[in-house]
């Protein structure tokens, strides 16, 4: 199980990346093709798609690998035990929160299933189901975080 995780991350990480790249690539060639006057409104579409993808997977990334902003100064001073203990409670809060982004990106990919960009035919609803992907993709990052947290918590008290 656990080489199919890391599998997914390496593949999510890889997508990430050539997604960046490219996204990258299409403003570039679209700011250079403008100074010629020359009007590509698909690279401008494209890139937005690709921004979509890379920014929610990317947050993904950034959660896994704890490089979010995090604030402490409060539960900095409290015992070990009870930072565990909110810590714990932060993350089913998280939790909670992305199964309710999951849904309703679900169901928002649903009802946007046959609007498409003006340029190019792809539907809304592939850049609405980045949401889905990484939020999802989220959840499994979470649940292994309360699983560490839980496991070193027992840990720590067993020591004691």
């Amino acid at each position: 199980m656990r080489k199919v995780y890391r599998t997914l991350c390496k593949a999510e990480e890889f997508i990430c990346g050539v997604g960046f790249i490219f996204l990258v690539g299409f403003v570039f060639l679209s700011a250079i093709l403008r100074f010629f006057r020359i009007s590509m409104s698909w690279n401008i579409d494209l890139a937005m798609f690709l921004l979509a993808w890379t920014a929610f997977l990317g947050a993904d990334i950034a959660w896994r690998n704890g490089q979010l902003v995090g604030i402490d100064i409060v539960t900095r001073s409290l015992p070990k035990y009870v930072q565990k203990v909110i810590q714990i409670l932060l993350y089913v809060i998280i939790f909670g929160a992305l199964v309710l982004i999951a849904v309703f990106g679900l169901k928002l990919a649903h009802d946007e299933r046959l609007r498409t960009y003006q340029s190019i035919p792809i539907p809304y609803s592939l850049v609405t189901l980045s949401i889905v992907v990484a939020s999802a993709s989220m959840l499994l990052s979470t649940i292994i975080k309360i699983r560490r947290t839980i496991m070193n918590f027992t840990k720590n008290e067993e020591a004691k």
